[in-house]
């Protein structure tokens, strides 16, 4: 069998060091599901090491088959055209893949719900709760499109109210969010992050939840997400066949 290809996860970066630790405990958390593969990590932007210093290394050590897998929850800036331009300076040597961005998938909206409950809501308070999905947000409506049908999900899994915020770029805002849940009579309001890492604007969402009765964790390094992260490894090189993540 040939060797599997490399996973490099790449993530936007944070001068925050929240950030970085975050992902690599994703990162980590992929990798053990899949010990066959070598999974590398690797930064756009703030953060060491880069994209081309990965990508080097792994033509130094031989490697020859490499699947980058962005760390985004929706199709935007970034996967359109951040990733693409740095791969482009990956070496010859390296057969590279793009794989999707993780968004929208049923495994997300099951960590988004796995972090309400460790917040300290149960499925009984779903009837009763309304949940603000608050994303980063982006100029690119095809992004912010995927959130508000992210949104709609949720609603569906039970959910008494679900509306979407921003942390920059669109609107509503989280306060803004929250207020209109309390205005339709929405007794208990929980505000989820959808966000996979700490830093500025999941700072700015925390801050703007404030008037909510429950704030939930990034998604972090959910069980869930991991689980993600390798089936967009998988869908990425369709001659393996699909292993069994869940």
């Amino acid at each position: 069998m040939p060797a599997a290809p490399v996973l490099l996860v790449v993530a936007h970066g944070s001068r925050d060091p929240r950030h970085a630790a975050t992902v690599h405990a994703l990162v980590r958390e992929a990798g053990a599901l899949r010990p066959g593969v070598r999974v590398e990590t690797a930064f756009l932007d703030f953060t060491v090491p880069s994209v081309p210093a990965v990508l080097e290394r792994l033509a130094a050590d031989g490697e020859r088959d490499v699947v980058v897998l962005p760390l985004l929850l929706t199709r935007a800036f970034h996967a359109k055209a951040d990733v693409p331009a740095v791969l482009r300076q990956a070496p010859p040597a390296l057969r590279i893949r793009q794989a999707a961005v993780l968004g929208p998938s049923p495994l997300l909206i099951a960590a988004v719900e796995r972090r309400l409950y460790e917040a300290g809501l149960t499925p009984a308070d779903k009837g009763s709760t309304g949940v603000v999905l608050a994303s980063a947000g982006s100029t690119d409506p095809e992004a912010s499109a995927v959130i508000a049908e992210t949104a709609r999900e949720l609603r569906r899994a039970g959910w008494c109210a679900v509306r979407p915020a921003f942390a920059s770029a669109s609107l509503p805002r989280t306060e803004d969010a929250v207020r209109a849940l309390r205005s339709q009579g929405v007794r208990r309001v929980a505000v989820a992050p959808y966000v996979i890492a700490p830093g500025r604007l999941p700072d700015r969402i925390a801050a703007g939840a404030t008037g909510a009765d429950v704030l939930a964790d990034v998604l972090g390094p959910a069980p869930e997400l991991a689980r993600l992260l390798l089936r967009r490894y998988d869908t990425a090189h369709p001659a393996r066949p699909l292993a069994a993540v869940g």
